[in-house]
C-alpha cells in the first residue's frame, strides 16, 4: 500500500469519495425544508397574479392556494368534466374559460364551477351560464377559489363520446375554448368556492400540511455515503490482491527451486 502506484490510487479514491461526500451534503441540504410555508398560508386569500403567471407550472407549496382573480366568461365555453367526486359522491363538473380583466395581452384561466350529480343537470347549468354569458348585459364577475395543478389530459374511455373528459386538464380545455389566438393561458385551474344557481359547491378541503423533511433525499444522501466508502474499500480490496497474487508467485518460485 505503501508503493506510489497505491498512493495514487489512494489519491484518486479520495477525490470520488470526495465527490460523493460532497452529493450527499447536496442532498441532505435538499432534505429539510428549512423556509416552510407558514401554517394556514393556503387559507389567506391572494391575487392570482401574485402566485403564479400564464404557461407556469404551479410550485407544491402554493398548490391549494386561494386566490381571487376578475374577468368576464366566454361564452360557448362551459365544458363538461366527468368522473368529479364531490364528498365521496360522483357527479361533473361545469368549467368555463374566465378572460381576465387586468392584463393587456388576452388571458384566461380554467375554472370548475360547480358540480352537478348528473349530466343532464351539468349540461342544463352550462347551457344557462353559455346564455348568461352572452347576454348584453353580462358584467364582469370575480371568482375566489382554490388553484389547482393541471391533471393532464387523458383519452376519453373507449367506446364513448370523443368529446369526454375525466381529467381537468386547462390544456384538454384549450383545444374546445374558442377565441384562442395569442391567449395566454394558466397551467392550472380554480376550482371555485362558490357555484351558480343549479349547481353544488366543490368540495375542496384545505390541503394537507406536509412534512418539513423529505425521507426520500435523506436516503440519497446514505447512499452517497455509503459510495464513498466502497471507494475506499475498493482501493483496499484491488491493493491486496496484488499483495496476495506476488505471494502466491514467491511460494511458487520456492517450490519450483
Amino acid at each position: 500500500m505503501l508503493r506510489p502506484r497505491w498512493i495514487a490510487m489512494l489519491g484518486l479514491c479520495l477525490v470520488v469519495a470526495g465527490i460523493f461526500a460532497w452529493l450527499g451534503q447536496w442532498q441532505l441540504s435538499r432534505a429539510i425544508d428549512t423556509d416552510p410555508t407558514p401554517p394556514g398560508a393556503t387559507e389567506v386569500v391572494r391575487p392570482l397574479a401574485e402566485v403564479t403567471e400564464p404557461g407556469e407550472y404551479l410550485p407544491e407549496p402554493l398548490v391549494g392556494q386561494l386566490v381571487e382573480t376578475s374577468g368576464r366568461w366566454v361564452p360557448g365555453d362551459f365544458l363538461l368534466v366527468e368522473s368529479r367526486f364531490n364528498d365521496g359522491v360522483e357527479g361533473y363538473w361545469v368549467t368555463g374559460q374566465l378572460r381576465l380583466a387586468d392584463p393587456a395581452a388576452p388571458t384566461s384561466v380554467a375554472v370548475a364551477v360547480g358540480w352537478a350529480p348528473t349530466a343532464e343537470a351539468a349540461r342544463r347549468a352550462a347551457e344557462q351560464l353559455d346564455q348568461d354569458a352572452a347576454a348584453p348585459s353580462a358584467e364582469t364577475v370575480t371568482v375566489v377559489g382554490r388553484l389547482i395543478a393541471d391533471e393532464g389530459p387523458l383519452p376519453p374511455p373507449r367506446g364513448s363520446d370523443p368529446q369526454t373528459m375525466t381529467r381537468m386538464s386547462p390544456a384538454a380545455l384549450l383545444s374546445w375554448w374558442h377565441d384562442t389566438e395569442g391567449l395566454d393561458v394558466y397551467r392550472p385551474y380554480i376550482a371555485s368556492q362558490t357555484a351558480p344557481g343549479g349547481l353544488d359547491d366543490i368540495s375542496s378541503p384545505p390541503p394537507d400540511e406536509g412534512s418539513r423533511v423529505n425521507w426520500l433525499n435523506i436516503f440519497y444522501a446514505v447512499e452517497w455515503a455509503v459510495f464513498a466508502g466502497f471507494a475506499f474499500y475498493l482501493w483496499y480490496r484491488l491493493a491486496k490482491d496484488a499483495w496476495e497474487k506476488e505471494v502466491e508467485e514467491m511460494e511458487d518460485r520456492d517450490a519450483t527451486a
